[in-house]
């Protein structure tokens, strides 16, 4: 590949992303002076603000589709990997001031002030860099991606690597919190959707990136294969931006009026050219990797060409959406502080209260939490895509353990956004449904579909020293933390010190109050369980497996603790956050303190379904354990004529004639 061209294609990208922002800024006001003219920060502020935040969304892409691919895609040994990390560092240095710099020119924007060089306009700029949840978000977003930066250069193991790509993933949520996120009742799914937007672009973008740049580092016959690998993980990043961006638009917009206003108006041109984008990548599966791949044949023109119509459609996109945001949203976003008559709910949660809990309204009411929409939608289509691959080549896999999977991920979307989120942030017995469900049930269900074993099993082996999703979890599974945590005893301990950590310490505040928080409590309770279950009856591999009386004894432990903790909540007197629950105004002849008493019970008796569903199946194991093993003593005797059973009575005879006791 010539070195013009590698300089040229990213020179398209940024000329398409430029001209995108540009248009969309003068279509749609985002640079247009204030009508007050002392608070007009000037047009270098007006234009330098959103094209920074376009260059931190390109730089932030690149750092980060370099690391996957690094981690996913290219091998180790090769310069390949090396370039990419290089890649990585460069775009991560970028990242870095283009990130501070949007920070700055916020401070100016918000603040409406002159630069100046005294020591009040310093403090009034630390004050807003460490005070103000925007300031934080930008301050933080910095340092993330100077650390990236600085561990790009520094951390050549792969392994390492892999934490590094997450931390560059994190660095991505900050900016996301703010700005657009939706009405007073929409600004949590508004957040998630533009955050897994933001960074399912990113990965898809700076991977198409990194492949243009290392492709003069690639050996003969290494494109097709890294291309391929690439192609997945861009159809999955082509469905969660969809997916996301769909929802994104559905809050900010609502109605079909709304499309045409200017903002409505840059949504069109995003979807089209997502649309473009989706085409070019289904030529690129159908036709262009499978062209490249006959033997004797190399990548043509058409190919780089093709290249170069992707990138500027990317281009397109992340300059219409840097547009965006500054661009006014059709359906106005009024924060709770301004709303004329706020009820209690609404000051604490962002939202009204819901009808009266009833069983109907948990089965029929939603409120959709995308990530997790996401997550069991994938789920569901990755397993059954798994044990068709199985079937196809003749490979048997039990009924019983897809039917478990199916309904475990089913009853996970129902948790997250069924009838228990609708009510979970207003009522604590709700609350307590969600946890038990998570912890105990939906474990329980997808334990026995030993999904790992699935994936050593349907995903193909890699023989070129890279690292694919069999290579990461054989890695997983034979590393040292996850033998401490899949011990049995390690992971009842963390399930039940679990409970009395997060309800007596100000992270249950935290994980109530705060989306984020709300989020890591989702994925806590899940793993703790799943680690806890798969301890006991789990199939996939394990580093150790204790004896069958061992894991009875420590789950009827652990079930002797959550009973008690269940019973600690149905009699205490003092209300868990009273501030909150016990502040919602609701009036259903219920008080908060019975609510969370009824939680209390909740946790005691529906908690206790699974344990016992647990002790069942680790009775059943252990008896068929048993049944196997005599079949195998009977088939040894069969096979060597009862000679351990001779040899026993040899041992008595000679026991007897000497005279010792028998």
């Amino acid at each position: 590949m010539p070195r013009l061209l590698r300089i040229a294609l990213p020179a398209i990208l940024l000329l398409a992303a430029l001209a995108a922002l540009l248009v969309g800024l003068a279509f749609g006001g985002g640079a247009d002076p204030s009508l007050i003219e002392s608070l007009d920060p000037g047009p270098v502020v007006r234009y330098g603000l959103p094209i920074s935040t376009l260059l931190v969304n390109l730089a932030g892409a690149g750092a980060l589709g370099s690391l996957l691919l690094a981690c996913f895609a290219l091998d180790a040994t090769r310069t390949e990997y090396n370039q990419a990390l290089d890649i990585a560092a460069a775009s991560a240095a970028v990242w870095t001031v283009a990130a501070g710099t949007t920070g700055f020119f916020t401070f100016l924007t918000v603040y409406s002030q002159p630069v100046r060089f005294d020591e009040a306009f310093g403090d009034t700029l630390a004050s807003f860099l460490t005070t103000t949840e925007i300031g934080q978000a930008w301050l933080t977003t910095t340092l993330v991606a100077a650390g990236v930066t600085a561990l790009c250069f520094a951390v050549r193991n792969q392994t390492l690597v892999a934490f590094v790509t997450a931390l560059a993933a994190y660095g991505m949520l900050p900016p996301t919190l703010q700005g657009h996120r939706g009405g007073t009742a929409n600004h949590d799914a508004a957040s998630t959707a533009l955050f897994l937007h933001v960074l399912f672009a990113a990965a898809w973008l700076g991977g198409l990136l990194t492949l243009v740049l290392v492709r003069g580092a690639l050996e003969k016959g290494r494109l097709a294969v890294i291309l391929r690998r690439y192609s997945t993980v861009a159809l999955v990043c082509f469905v969660v931006v969809a997916v996301s961006g769909y929802v994104s638009a559905l809050i900010r917009v609502e109605t079909i009026e709304n499309l045409w206003s200017p903002y409505g108006a840059l949504v069109i041109v995003k979807v089209l050219a997502l649309l473009a984008l989706g085409a070019f990548g289904a030529v690129q599966r159908r036709f262009v990797i499978r062209r490249i791949e006959k033997p004797g044949t190399s990548e043509r023109p058409w190919f780089w060409a093709l290249v170069a119509g992707e990138l500027a459609f990317m281009g397109v996109a992340s300059g219409a959406a840097a547009a965006l945001a500054r661009t006014a949203t059709p359906v106005p976003e009024v924060p709770t502080s301004e709303l004329t008559d706020p009820s209690p709910a609404e000051i604490l949660t962002g939202r009204p209260l819901p009808p009266p809990p009833s069983f109907e309204n948990y089965l029929t009411m939603w409120n959709l939490d995308i990530l997790w929409l996401l997550i069991c939608g994938f789920g569901i289509l990755f397993y059954i895509w798994g044990v068709i691959r199985l079937h196809r080549r003749g490979d048997r896999w039990p009924w019983y353990r897809t039917v478990l999977w199916v309904l475990g991920m089913l009853v996970l979307l129902w948790v997250t956004n069924g009838g228990v989120n609708v009510y979970e942030k207003f009522l604590f017995s709700s609350h307590m449904l969600a946890h038990m469900t998570l912890g105990m049930m939906v474990p329980v269900l997808l334990v026995p579909g030993a999904p790992i074993t699935l994936a050593l099993r349907a995903i193909h082996k890699r023989d070129d020293g890279s690292r694919g999703i069999r290579e990461w979890l054989l890695i997983l599974v034979h590393s040292k933390p996850f033998a401490i945590l899949a011990n049995p005893i390690v992971a009842a301990a963390i399930f039940t010190a679990s409970l009395w950590v997060f309800y007596y310490t100000p992270v249950f505040s935290w994980a109530t109050t705060n989306h984020v928080g709300h989020e890591w409590m989702i994925v806590h309770f899940l793993l703790s369980g799943y680690l806890f279950v798969q301890s006991l009856i789990g199939i996939d591999p394990s580093p150790q497996r204790l004896p069958y009386p061992v894991r009875l004894v420590i789950l009827l432990a652990t079930m002797a603790f959550h009973a008690f903790f269940g019973l600690a909540i149905m009699s205490g007197t003092g209300l868990l956050l009273a501030d909150w629950y016990g502040a919602m105004g609701w009036d259903t002849g219920v008080t908060a303190i019975e609510d969370q008493q009824a939680g209390g019970g909740i946790a005691w008796s529906v908690g206790e379904i699974p344990n016992a569903i647990i002790a069942l199946t680790i009775v059943f194991l252990w008896s068929r354990s048993d049944e196997r093993e005599t079949k195998r003593r009977d088939r040894q005797a069969d096979r060597d004529g009862d000679a351990e059973l001779e040899e026993y009575n040899r041992m008595l005879a000679e026991r007897a004639k000497s005279g010792r006791p028998v």
